[in-house]
């Protein structure tokens, strides 16, 4: 994960299996729009093999199906036990302090 750090965002989605419904559900949600996760640096993450411990699997500790948004100091910003929306992905992303330094710099080169 280090490789991440102060680039990108990881949001991260555990399943048992591939095949679980709420798995492929989020990949759904989440390909529907790209756009807005490229917008916020964000790398989609996937791990399906509960048998294989991985280090964000051993960080994270997930039990079934999870989705987990971290920020890119690294830390975990959140955990959902079920599929979420880009657009409550993007909201909570949004109110990130560095998020928020982020779109401010962003109106600053616009101007």
């Amino acid at each position: 994960m280090s490789q991440f750090r102060w680039k990108n965002r990881p949001v991260v989605v555990f399943a048992d299996s591939e095949n679980d419904p709420a798995f492929v559900e989020q990949l759904e949600l989440l390909r529907a729009r790209e756009d807005a996760l490229r917008e916020r640096d964000v790398v989609v993450i996937t791990d399906t093999n509960p048998g294989v411990l991985s280090d964000i699997r051993r960080k994270l500790r997930p039990r079934g199906f999870m989705l987990a948004i971290l920020g890119k100091d690294g830390g975990v910003k959140l955990r959902k036990p079920f599929p979420w929306d880009v657009r409550e992905i993007s909201r909570s992303i949004d109110k990130m302090p560095m998020r928020q330094r982020e779109i401010r710099a962003r109106k600053e080169e616009i101007r």
